[in-house]
């Protein structure tokens, strides 16, 4: 199993506010849509605009590695929401969780963190993209309001 972090990210933001908007795909979508476009770097703009969410799920684009759907599976307020990977290959397992640490009444911090269980051989050829996807989630929660 391979692990790949975001940096934590400080949210101006109660725990329980994050969690509750990002466990409920639907509000993703409306966030989403908010963010305004100057917060997402000319680079990933392409990316961001691409992803797909439905009441259950979230399609990201990929890159060399295809498009990556997480559908919900677990849901602990105020502190994790977890993604599992769906549509990958025979002995490929990935999951996508997102860490909530209150820090106080209106602040809190938060690491998305990429778990995947692959064979030695692929990971050379997966590291960087998910690596790069962990930091770009990570990004994206900074610029979502969550007030």
């Amino acid at each position: 199993m391979a692990t790949y972090n975001s940096e934590e990210i400080s949210l101006m933001a109660p725990a329980g506010a994050v969690n509750s908007k990002l466990s409920n795909l639907d509000n993703l979508r409306s966030l989403l849509e908010k963010v305004p476009a100057d917060k997402i770097p000319a680079d990933k703009l392409e990316m961001f605009n691409s992803i797909s969410v439905t009441p259950d799920s979230v399609t990201v684009p990929g890159g060399p590695v295809g498009a990556l759907t997480f559908r919900m599976k677990e849901k602990v307020e105020p502190t994790l929401i977890k993604l599992a990977g769906e549509g990958l290959p025979p002995g490929i397992a990935l999951s996508l969780s997102l860490h909530i640490t209150p820090e106080g009444e209106s602040t809190s911090k938060a690491k998305v963190t990429i778990d995947i269980s692959i064979p030695a051989m692929l990971k050379p050829m997966v590291s960087g993209p998910l690596q790069k996807m962990a930091d770009q989630f990570g990004q994206v929660l900074r610029a979502i309001p969550f007030a």
